[in-house]
């Protein structure tokens, strides 16, 4: 038997992600036994004394508090994750990296570059293991595709484009800010779609395709004011609704990106399709367990894209699962991270998108925003070394 040494989690958030994240760290256990460490629900944080003690109850916190300071602080708690707004992620992070905290991170890792890089440093100055989660990456299909890529399969790439739609702000009585709809303050998200959803595109991209180094783009908000909930004033919004744009990467190949919150009738269509010399990738959130593959080697009289049901025990994660053609869902990419992230630390390795990694796409996503308020080309200063 392994024995098992405790990594005491400290939760600051108490929403959707705080949920899934805490789903993970109960389960992981469960399906990668072999791990060394072991995650104990140690404290969650709230700003709210109901929801805090109401969130430990339910998801079995032993502790539960208001004042994230105090949380860092604590000697119990050995990793920090950051499940609040993105205002807060910087001044949280810095914190818990100085008390000598790991910290994992939702993305975007910040509002802006100026917020993400002493982050950066203060997490690589301390030497406290970090990851941000971009849990896209860690779909057993979307892994399959990384290894396809990394093999050769598809050649020389020429095409990348993706999209990433929903439809849950067309109502022009939707309010901004405050509690559940703090992704519609520009103040306390930094951006509207391109920090929420093309901020997944993007990093998915340059994880598979390589460093994205100039863009040109345009945003629009559809909707000029809305009411904010915590001031009742009818105020301008800043953020953006829907994004487009298209750039290079450094391999040559051209990418096209789009993210819209105005797509009628699509709650989280995310995709994208890749285009080499030799073959082509396709993926689709709505159907996440299958993966599009097109090889232009095969006999001309069978050729044609294929559909790679991903779920037998050689691919990606899914030999911890259940049998071969059982799916697995969303939630599975958050164990999976937690695993990875637990064995860094047996390793010493990184776990991947470190906070310099989210670093590049917080770069990519400022880079997209100057663009479109210039209409002109900007390059990103992406260093990407994959």
């Amino acid at each position: 038997m392994v024995n098992k040494s405790p990594l005491r989690i400290g939760m600051i958030g108490t929403g959707f992600m705080a949920r899934a994240h805490t789903n993970a760290y109960k389960r992981v256990g469960d399906f990668f036994p072999e791990l060394i460490h072991r995650p104990v629900l140690q404290a969650v944080c709230s700003r709210t004394p109901r929801k805090a003690k109401a969130f430990a109850e339910q998801w079995g916190y032993q502790d539960h508090t208001t004042d994230w300071k105090e949380l860092i602080k604590r000697t119990d708690i050995d990793a920090i994750d950051i499940c609040a707004p993105n205002d807060a992620h910087a001044e949280i992070a810095i914190a818990a990296a100085k008390a000598g905290k790991m910290v994992l991170c939702e993305k975007p890792l910040a509002r802006t570059v100026a917020e993400a890089q002493p982050m950066v440093e203060a997490v690589e100055k301390y030497g406290v293991k970090n990851t941000v989660w971009y849990n896209y990456r860690r779909v057993p299909a979307v892994t399959l595709a990384k290894q396809i890529i990394d093999s050769g399969k598809l050649g020389k790439i020429f095409h990348y484009r993706t999209n990433f739609l929903q439809d849950w702000t067309i109502n022009p009585d939707l309010p901004q800010g405050g509690e559940a709809l703090w992704r519609l303050d520009i103040n306390t998200a930094g951006s509207g779609v391109t920090g929420d959803l093309l901020a997944h595109c993007i990093d998915t991209a340059m994880w598979l395709n390589g460093g994205i180094i100039d863009v040109s783009a345009m945003t629009e908000t559809f909707i000029k004011e809305r009411k904010h909930q915590l001031t009742g004033k009818v105020e301008k919004v800043g953020i953006d609704d829907a994004c487009i744009f298209h750039g290079h990467f450094q391999n040559g190949s051209l990418g096209l990106f789009e993210a819209t919150r105005y797509a009628r009738g699509q709650k989280a269509l995310y995709t994208f399709e890749i285009n080499g010399e030799h073959a082509s990738i396709s993926w689709d959130l709505h159907d996440q367990n299958r993966l599009g593959y097109f090889d232009h080697n095969d006999e001309s009289i069978v050729r044609g894209w294929r559909s790679i049901h991903v779920s037998d025990s050689d691919q990606p994660y899914i030999k911890r699962w259940w049998i071969p053609g059982v799916c697995i869902g969303y939630e599975h990419t958050f164990v999976h991270h937690v695993a990875d992230f637990l064995q860094s630390l047996e390793s010493g390795e990184n776990c991947s998108p470190t906070f310099r990694e989210a670093l590049e796409t917080q770069k990519v996503c400022e880079a997209v925003l100057e663009s479109a308020a210039t209409r002109s080309w900007k390059d990103t200063g992406v260093v990407w070394k994959g």
